[in-house]
């Protein structure tokens, strides 16, 4: 006696089921990047720290808030390559000669990504009472048309 009728069909769905892909899609054409930018944006899965907030600033401005407490602005870095935001904390270790009680406060590196749309800059970045903040702006693209000329066989 083999395997009930509904888990058979089950079975058959998960062994039809593919991957699907912006690229396999026929009406999106030259999109592989964004497979890309979606892979590393799950990939870069963080544990938490440090916290952060997006705000919508504007119809078209975005703030990105990281609480860095104990992070001098030497100690952080930011990187834009590929629409893909990078924010690095690294202290350095000033902790000889000191005996902690209690050590709450995090002093750990870190690095948070961020994948961003095509036309969102950065405009600005400051630190401020352990809160860094990048400020981002969407650029409408100009509406461009051109028409393409159809060449035909010349006999």
């Amino acid at each position: 006696m083999g395997p009930p009728p509904e888990q058979s069909l089950a079975s058959r769905a998960r062994s039809d089921m593919t991957k699907v892909t912006f690229a396999s899609h026929p009406h999106l054409l030259g999109f592989e990047q964004l497979d890309r930018l979606v892979e590393r944006s799950a990939k870069s899965g963080n544990d938490g720290y440090p916290p952060y907030n997006i705000e919508q600033r504007g119809e078209t401005a975005y703030r990105i808030t990281l609480a860095v407490a104990g992070f001098a602005e030497d100690d952080l870095a930011i990187t834009l390559e590929n629409n893909q935001l990078v924010i690095r904390g690294r202290q350095t270790d000033e902790d000889e000669g000191r005996t902690f009680l209690h050590r709450g406060i995090a002093a750990r590196q870190f690095q948070r990504s961020f994948v961003l749309a095509d036309g969102v800059e950065v405009t600005d970045a400051s630190l401020e009472n352990g809160l860094l903040h990048v400020d981002l702006a969407r650029v409408e693209p100009e509406t461009m048309v051109q028409t393409i000329r159809i060449n035909g066989k010349k006999a």
